[in-house]
C-alpha cells in the first residue's frame, strides 16, 4: 500500500466518514472512491487538493513528502 493510500483512509477514518460521504464531497462515487483508497485507481490530482483541503493538511502530508 503507497502511504498516500493509507493517509487518505486514516483520515477518513480519524473523521469519522464513511467512504460515500468523502466520494460525494469529491464528487465521484463510493466505488471510485474505495478504488483510490486500495490502490487500484491513481488519485486525481483535483481530489488530492480537495481532500487536503477538506482535512485542512497539507497535500505533501497525504502524498508522505
Amino acid at each position: 500500500m503507497e502511504l498516500y493510500q493509507k493517509r487518505i483512509r486514516d483520515l477518513r477514518i480519524d473523521a469519522d466518514k464513511t467512504q460515500q460521504e468523502i466520494a460525494d464531497m469529491l464528487g465521484t462515487s463510493q466505488t471510485m472512491y474505495a478504488r483510490y483508497e486500495r490502490g487500484a485507481s491513481e488519485l486525481p490530482i483535483r481530489h488530492l487538493i480537495k481532500l487536503a483541503k477538506y482535512y485542512h493538511v497539507s497535500a505533501d502530508y497525504i502524498l508522505g513528502l
